[in-house]
């Protein structure tokens, strides 16, 4: 019985991660190829309004 709840286990692990991953590359792969001009649109946006920002943390 332990060895079907840990195969169980390690199969549930593994469906949910490829589900994820999937997810991810998907995207990825379809802003590449259908993005278009409005690839960077958030990128563009976000970097516009943090334009005078002062930074904060890190070392220089």
């Amino acid at each position: 019985m332990g060895a079907f709840a840990f195969d169980f286990f390690l199969l549930s692990i593994f469906i949910i991660g490829i589900t994820a991953l999937m997810g991810v590359i998907l995207n990825g792969i379809g802003e590449n190829i259908f993005g278009g001009k409005e690839k960077d649109k958030f990128f563009n946006r976000s970097a516009r309004t943090q334009t005078g920002w002062k930074q904060v943390g890190g070392r220089k």
